[in-house]
């Protein structure tokens, strides 16, 4: 698996149409209020872009590669996971289409993909695991 530079993840997202934010408008990996793409894997690029391509609907990438997530392997901060923006739409599809697995340890509600990516619905935005 390999992992992208800033402007890699940038341009692949740019061209599949998704866009993304950040409280701080930066993409500084090192700091918290950004939405940072550096050291992502390409798998987790790939997977969203799959998303919006089998979904075809708006997505906003809100959490990225930047400090101040949870830590474990497969985590942000790894190039493992990726918050997206909960709209009513995004949120419909991944609740229908994707199987139901339980609650995580904080209370967030997991749905599973064919894939193996997991689809956790946390207060304000949706955590994904790209495996």
């Amino acid at each position: 698996m390999s992992k992208l530079t800033q402007e890699e993840a940038e341009k692949l997202l740019n061209d599949a149409g998704i866009t993304w934010s950040s409280s701080g408008s930066c993409s500084d990996r090192n700091n918290s209020h950004c939405t940072s793409f550096e050291q992502i894997n390409s798998r987790t690029v790939e997977g969203i872009i799959a998303l919006k391509k089998a979904s075809r609907i708006a997505i906003n990438i809100t959490g990225g590669t930047e400090l101040g997530h949870s830590s474990g392997s497969q985590s942000h901060w790894h190039g493992y996971k990726l918050d997206i923006t909960p709209s009513k739409e995004i949120s419909q599809y991944i609740t229908e289409t994707f199987e139901y697995v339980g609650v995580r340890g904080d209370g967030a509600k997991m749905y599973k993909s064919k894939s193996g990516d997991i689809y956790a619905r946390e207060s304000n935005h949706w955590d994904i695991t790209f495996v």
